[in-house]
């Protein structure tokens, strides 16, 4: 028979048997999803990511470029929620950009999510917010 062995830390004796069963417990504790989350956590966007990620995904897919300059737009938040980011985006007029520098018309409205980045357009003819869809936006 093999002698018994301290565990370090420990001040009792511990057989082979209760290391094993003890190393399959913590393993289970360890494993178990109550106790450890699969990633860290991420953390909702806030206004100015949201903003990133819409203008970076207009940009990427050519959404405008047929359109209208990035260097003639604004973006404005309309609607703040715990879920979104509510964005319109506007012509810019000044000298460069030309039109009235009182009026600022709405090209398009987008939301944003604040957990997942994913994007919405509204659209206008359905009167509803639709999946982000650069082909039915051009």
């Amino acid at each position: 028979m093999k002698p018994y062995g301290l565990v370090a830390g420990c001040s009792t004796l511990v057989t082979p048997i209760s290391r094993c069963l003890a190393t399959v417990i913590l393993a289970i504790v360890l494993i178990s999803p109550g106790f450890v989350q699969a990633g860290p956590k991420s953390h909702p966007l806030d206004e100015d990511a949201a903003l990133n990620v819409l203008l970076s995904a207009l940009k990427r897919d050519h959404v405008y470029d047929k359109r209208i300059s990035f260097n003639c737009v604004t973006f404005d938040t309309e609607e703040t929620t715990r879920i979104y980011f509510q964005v319109a985006l506007r012509e810019k007029h000044d000298k460069k950009c030309g039109g009235d520098p009182d009026i600022a018309p709405v090209i398009d409205r987008y939301r944003v999510n604040r957990a997942s980045g994913k994007m919405e357009w509204y659209n206008p003819t359905e009167d509803n917010y639709e999946p982000y869809n650069p082909a039915r936006i051009r």
